[in-house]
Formats: C-alpha cells, sequence, structure tokens
C-alpha cells in the first residue's frame, strides 16, 4: 500500500486552516494535522509572531540558543515580531531585555496585549474618551497613544474600564472599576491568563483579577489578547505579514489564538507545554509544526506518512489506541520525529487518556521528560 502523506500539502492556500467561519468539523480537521515542509519555516513564511516567556527566555535567562536561531531566521528574509500578553511592560523595556540577550528588536517590533487592548477601545470609542485603567504604566500610555485619556475613578464617568496585569493592582483600583462597570462602562481585559509563572512560583494573572470585578458587575469582560482576534489582529496590521507563523509555547494561548485566526503555527517544547501536552492536544489546540526548540525555524519539517493504520515520520512508527488500548511506538532517529508521529496517532483518534499513551511517550527518552 502506498503510503500517504498527513501533513503536507501541494500549494501554499491549502497549507493554512480553514479561516473562522468555517464549520467547526473544517477547522478541527485541518488544525488535526502536523504539516511537513521541505523547505526551512523560515523561508516559507515572511513573518514570525514570537511569543517571548518559554519561547525566547525563560525567567532572567534566555532559552539556549535562542538568539541565535532568531539571528539566522532574521538572516534568511524572516522578520521577527514578539507579541505578549504580558500588559505591565513597555515595549521600550521589553526590547531592551531582548537586546540584552543578544537578540535584535526594537521597540517597533513588540506587539503587547496593553496595544491591542487599547486599539480595541479606539475602534469603539469616540477621540478623547476616558478610560478607567487598572494596570501599569505601559498600559495607561496605550490607551493615551492611541488618542484616548486615562483615568482612575469613576467619577469621571470612564466610557470604558480597561484591567491589565500589574504587581500594584489594589483593592481601591478593582473598586473603581466596579463601579464605573456597574455605572454602564464597557469593560476590557488585556488578557485573561488564570496564572502567571513567576520565580516564586505559579501566581494569580489577570484573568484571576478580572474576576473580581466580574463576579461584583455581573458583567465578564472583552478579552483583547491571546487566544483572542484582536493580539492577533494588531500583530499582523503591524508587521504587514501575508504568512505569519505564531511561534509559542502555551497551546491555550499561542496555538489556539492561530488555529481561531487561520494562521500556521510552530509550537516549541521549551516552556509550558510538554511532550504529552502535545499529544492530548484537542483540536482547537493543535499546532500545524512542532520542535524542541527555536531552531525548528531553520530546519525543513518532515511529513508525517499514514500507512496500514500507523502515523511514520523519520525512523519512527505509531499506531494503536482504537477501542481505548495503548498507543505504541517504535523505531529510532530523532526523537522529535517519534512525537510528530506519536501526535498524528493520537489525533487520528475520538479521544486519548494520559495512560493510554504512556507507554509510548517513555520510548522519546529525555525529551519525554
Amino acid at each position: 500500500m502506498t503510503a500517504e502523506p498527513a501533513g503536507t500539502d501541494d500549494s501554499d492556500e491549502a497549507a493554512e486552516p480553514a479561516p473562522p467561519g468555517g464549520t467547526g468539523r473544517d477547522r478541527a480537521g485541518l488544525a488535526s494535522l502536523l504539516r511537513g515542509s521541505p523547505e526551512p519555516l523560515s523561508q516559507r513564511y515572511d513573518v514570525a509572531l514570537l511569543d517571548l516567556d518559554g519561547v525566547v527566555y525563560v525567567g532572567p535567562a534566555a532559552v539556549p540558543g535562542a538568539p541565535e536561531a532568531l539571528a539566522k531566521a532574521a538572516g534568511t528574509g524572516m522578520r521577527l515580531a514578539f507579541v505578549t500578553n504580558n500588559a505591565s511592560r513597555t515595549p521600550a523595556a521589553i526590547a531592551a531585555q531582548l537586546a540584552g540577550f543578544g537578540v535584535p528588536a526594537a521597540a517597533a517590533d513588540i506587539i503587547t496585549s496593553a496595544q491591542a487592548a487599547a486599539t480595541l477601545l479606539a475602534s469603539r470609542l469616540a477621540p478623547g474618551s476616558a478610560v478607567l485603567v487598572i494596570g501599569s504604566t505601559a498600559l495607561r500610555m496605550a490607551v493615551r497613544e492611541r488618542g484616548l485619556r486615562p483615568v482612575s475613578t469613576a467619577l469621571d464617568r470612564p466610557a470604558a474600564v480597561v484591567q491589565g496585569y500589574a504587581p500594584g493592582v489594589s483593592y481601591s483600583q478593582l473598586l473603581e472599576g466596579g463601579l464605573a462597570v456597574r455605572a454602564g462602562a464597557w469593560f476590557v481585559a488585556s488578557n485573561a491568563d488564570a496564572t502567571l509563572p513567576t520565580s516564586r512560583g505559579t501566581q494569580p494573572g489577570n484573568g484571576a483579577l478580572c474576576q473580581v470585578i466580574a463576579y461584583a458587575t455581573g458583567q465578564q469582560p472583552v478579552v483583547a489578547g491571546k487566544p483572542q482576534p484582536p493580539l492577533h489582529a494588531e500583530a499582523v496590521a503591524r508587521t504587514g505579514a501575508q504568512r505569519p507563523l505564531v511561534v509559542g509555547d502555551r497551546l491555550d494561548t499561542d496555538i489556539e489564538g492561530a488555529v481561531r485566526a487561520g494562521a500556521a503555527s510552530l509550537l516549541v517544547l521549551t516552556g509550558v507545554t510538554h511532550p504529552d501536552g502535545a499529544v492530548l492536544a484537542p483540536p482547537s489546540q493543535r499546532p500545524s509544526y512542532l520542535a524542541a526548540d527555536l531552531a525548528g525555524l531553520l530546519e525543513p519539517h518532515p511529513a508525517v506518512t499514514s500507512q496500514a493504520g500507523a502515523f511514520c515520520c523519520g525512523g519512527w512508527r505509531a499506531h494503536g489506541g482504537h477501542g481505548g488500548t495503548e498507543l505504541s511506538l517504535d523505531g529510532a532517529g530523532d526523537p522529535v520525529d517519534g512525537l510528530r508521529a506519536l501526535c498524528a496517532a493520537a489525533w487520528s483518534l475520538e479521544a486519548v487518556s494520559a495512560e493510554m499513551i504512556r507507554p509510548a511517550l517513555a520510548q522519546l527518552g529525555p525529551l519525554a521528560h
């Protein structure tokens, strides 16, 4: 039997997932196939829309090899833009941090959820409208840059309340925001991340803080950040991307945002998502490509092929799982190819549990841990 490619395509148009508006089955089906690319991704896509934490750096240090990979990708003509749900820092501050890692970036290359939220506000409010800002100076600056007037109290009768994470968010700020929302102000959040990774562990994020006002008023915020469309739209508009590639480490923000926008995505395993998470990803969170790290921008991606119910990639073969049985994986070579084959096998099934994939994951050695 002839092997059939499970993730290749004959045209650029066919490579992209169905745009929002197609049926759920169409979107899920196309998003469920890892793609092959005979050329490096840095040559196939014109702009990389890169997440930061977990992709370019982790905490105070660059991800090993990330600066070098990004420099090489830029050298091939790929434009780099850095897209973050973080609304607490200015683009200039983020660009300075990247420069310290050896990643060339200007403030114009940084797109934040604060900017996306401000753009969203400006699209609906009249110039000069008062907006009650709960969050950082960076969020206030973004609101002001888009012709709106930041205020701090409900007594100013703001047309909207915008909330973003900042370490100094206080009860008095939440009180003012709640009063304004209850009085009819439009409630917008920079992002809805429930948690925030820090050096001390996982802490409540902006999504958790927003629930104070939401619970008190019964009004959920409109969210600008990933995985919602406004931040992706801001990034595409700012960069002029014709064929963007979303690069991230989180399934529920980076990858889901790409699927919703109909954009190609690359999942890297240097941050939040581990191999088991990739294998168990639901259709709405499945990447187009996966790689161990940002070196994946510089390499061709082998196709996954299917034959007699098995999925093959490189020197690996994955099969099984039907009727709730365990999946198996055998072969040798690049363990990322094994993970690609295992993802294809798991994604072909109606339901997969962690127990079903555990023996197969063990075959990937250190990559699985």
